[in-house]
């Protein structure tokens, strides 16, 4: 029997527009003819998966079948919750369809993972197919590349030639995580892997109010164009509870598979950013050069409400001290050791570090080195043009 492939597909997206009354959903954000749920539905076209299973709400349904359109996938099976109640009654109620066998195989995907190297984790799927049983939950865990305060980690024990998971760490702080990563701990990826059986006999176990009502939802749902449309009577009654905190610290029973491979959920602009400084060359233009007395910069990207930039500051460079009326900024220092002015402070800011310049703050990028300083820049607003900058002090002379 193939594994059957559930994607979760109901964030909103608010980490990355905590201010915006018009943030989009990440997983629906257009990064140049690509979107994460675009790339997870790919993923899901290699022989060893059944056909998907989609969880989301009536807000994303739109989005949601353009989306298996344009990736030409024809079966299918959508579940729309009527009212968000966390990842736990998500994950259980998308399971208990009846499209289900009782012994078949699960994987759960977020709709907004950015996973390289799909050959391994091809490859570590069915080598550990074979030990899922009625009661135990297989995560997977991603090989930090650096301390992160952005995700859990987990520590695991080697027992019975399987990885056994003793310990959860829910995003500690990046002293706390350079000491986790040393004892060998992972990061959690929030992908799981178990049978149906066994996801039914944990929340009976540990959740039981939240798989009878889940249950309920699932039989007196209305079914209409491969979409369940969940009872809300029922689903509302469930408790809000994430799967980590209604499932994965109560059972006894969790094995990890641990994957070294690139992987991100593109949670911050930073890991945006970096994506973007990665994949470059996809995305240069030499009309997208501007040169200025200070060094140049170019335009990578431009989204919906979002600019993709690279700046190049010349040793001894100086920007203008300014203001923008209509955007915020997020930095990442890509190469050398710049001097920042925010407001009225001053600071350095090393390679890997950010920067985070709110609307309407003064602000001035200086390089007093020797050698270049390199910035991925994002600028989000509804204006992102140059000629939204008030400048205050210029050493070229380009106060107005």
């Amino acid at each position: 029997m193939k594994i059957r492939p559930v994607i979760l597909c109901g964030g909103a997206g608010t980490r990355l527009w905590p201010n915006s009354k018009n943030h989009q959903a990440k997983q629906f954000i257009d990064f140049g003819g690509w979107t994460l749920a675009d790339k997870t539905l790919k993923r899901l076209k290699n022989p060893i998966f059944d056909y998907p299973i989609i969880s989301t709400n009536l807000k994303y349904l739109k989005h949601i079948r353009r989306t298996l359109k344009k990736n030409k996938i024809k079966r299918y099976k959508i579940v729309l919750e009527p009212i968000k109640k966390n990842t736990g009654p998500a994950i259980l109620s998308s399971a208990l369809i009846e499209d289900i066998p009782n012994k078949q195989a699960l994987i759960f995907f977020s709709a907004d993972h950015l996973i390289e190297k799909e050959h391994k984790f091809y490859k570590e799927i069915k080598k550990n197919k074979k030990f899922l049983t009625n009661k135990n939950i297989f995560i997977f865990g991603i090989k930090p590349n650096t301390p992160s305060d952005q995700y859990g980690y987990f520590i695991t024990k080697r027992k019975k030639n399987l990885n056994f998971v003793s310990r959860f760490i829910e995003k500690p702080n990046t002293i706390k995580a350079k000491s986790i990563i040393k004892k060998g701990g992972y990061w959690n990826s929030g992908i799981f892997f178990l049978k149906k059986e066994s996801l039914i006999n944990n929340f009976k176990a540990h959740q039981k109010n939240i798989y009878l009502n889940s249950l309920k939802s699932v039989k007196n749902s209305t079914y209409k164009k491969d979409t369940y449309y969940l009872n809300k009577k029922s689903f509302m009654k469930n408790t809000s509870k994430s799967f980590d905190y209604a499932i994965l610290e109560k059972t006894k029973y969790i094995n990890a598979i641990k994957l070294n491979i690139p992987w991100s959920d593109l949670g911050s602009w930073k890991e945006i950013l970096l994506m973007f400084h990665k994949n470059k060359k996809k995305y240069f233009k030499k009309k997208n050069i501007f040169f200025r007395p200070w060094g140049n910069y170019v335009n990578i990207y431009k989204g919906k409400n979002f600019l993709i930039k690279e700046l190049v500051v010349k040793p001894k460079g100086k920007l203008s001290l300014q203001k923008h009326f209509h955007r915020a900024e997020h930095w990442v220092v890509i190469q050398g050791k710049p001097k920042i002015t925010l407001n009225n402070i001053s600071f350095f800011r090393k390679v890997n570090e950010t920067i985070f310049i709110p609307k309407g703050s003064i602000h001035r990028i200086q390089n007093p080195g020797n050698k270049t300083v390199k910035i991925m820049e994002v600028q989000l607003g509804s204006i992102l043009r140059e000629s939204d900058i008030v400048r205050y002090e210029d050493i070229y002379g380009r106060v107005n």
